[in-house]
């Protein structure tokens, strides 16, 4: 057996171990990414090589394996990306204003390192700070709005519950208002999605940068039947909503921009379509004139929209020739 499938063998025989029910073949072809007949070969060999693997028929009726061993449950491997993981999220976290994240986040790093010997916890901490050094993404260069921690972790105890939330927004002087939250959308803005019973039942973005105070109310509420906060997003091509335009989409882009464009998903629904002149026709539905102009702005002339004629009309004077290179 190979160096790089024993590593594998001793991986699967983990996850057999630590998870309770035990690990599907769907699941050993998802998480190492293999065949059917590969994943099949590897619970062969795990069965051969350990004496106490037990094969059960789950309630779906397919077979899960599982290592029925409290010593290979402690087994631990190198955790430098698992460390990682829980650091970047817990940057991505604390530059959201989720203070609250990021301090679970960064419970769970102290835990996995505590476990390690004094050596390997040292030199898995260097190894990870030389990775998010070198990562710009951790940093999330460019220009975006402060949160006030305290407004995002009312919003987020009330999404909890769900319970109402009472807020301040927009000036100092404006009348508390009370709102039932049901989603919160993180962007270059970040918006609450939210009810406001009082002016019906249609829902509300309200910028959490504008958000002046906040508090969780000990008030329950029930979730609009039938919301999804994943369709709901979809009708935006960015984070805010305008439900007067909302309409199907159509941008054409240059030949010489084509194969730049195709790299891109301006929308999960959108549909792709190559010209016989080499350019590429886009289209999706969807609202946000102001946010579909921002990024338009960046193709120079080198995107057409095509439809709706409002934001057409909105763009025309806006396109200019001499960008150097595209996004």
């Amino acid at each position: 057996m190979s160096f790089s499938k024993s590593q594998d063998l001793i991986r699967l025989a983990r996850l057999a171990a630590t998870q309770r029910s035990g690990i599907s073949l769907n699941e050993i072809r998802e998480e190492f990414g293999i065949s059917h007949r590969t994943a099949q070969r590897m619970t062969e060999a795990l069965e051969t090589l350990f004496h106490n693997v037990e094969v059960r028929v789950g309630p779906d009726r397919r077979r899960r394996w599982r290592v029925d061993d409290p010593i290979m449950e402690k087994l631990q491997l190198r955790q430098e990306t698992a460390v990682e993981a829980l650091e970047i999220a817990s940057r991505t976290a604390r530059s959201d204003g989720r203070v609250r994240h990021a301090a679970a986040l960064d419970g769970l790093r102290g835990g996995l390192l505590a476990r390690l010997t004094p050596k390997d916890a040292l030199r898995t901490e260097a190894d990870v700070e030389a990775v998010l050094l070198g990562m710009g993404s951790v940093a999330r260069p460019g220009p975006r709005v402060n949160l006030v921690p305290t407004v995002v972790d009312a919003v987020i105890e009330a999404l909890r519950g769900p319970f109402r939330l009472r807020i301040r927004y927009g000036t100092k002087d404006a009348p508390e208002r009370v709102v039932e939250p049901h989603g919160f959308l993180l962007g270059h803005r970040s918006y609450l999605v939210a009810r406001q019973p009082e002016r019906g039942d249609e829902m509300r973005n309200f910028r959490m940068d504008r958000i002046l105070s906040a508090e969780s109310l000990d008030e329950s509420f029930s979730i609009t039947s039938g919301f999804s906060l994943e369709d709901y997003t979809a009708k935006s091509f960015g984070v805010f909503q305008n439900p007067k335009q909302y309409d199907e989409v159509i941008w054409r882009f240059a030949p010489h921009a084509a194969a730049r464009a195709a790299e891109f998903s301006f929308h999960p629904k959108q549909v792709v379509e190559t010209q016989e002149d080499g350019s590429l026709l886009v289209r999706f539905h969807a609202a946000g004139w102001l946010e579909m102009a921002w990024h338009l702005y960046s193709w120079g002339n080198e995107v057409e929209v095509v439809a709706p004629e409002g934001l057409r009309s909105f763009i025309k004077d806006h396109r200019r020739a001499d960008f150097d290179s595209l996004p």
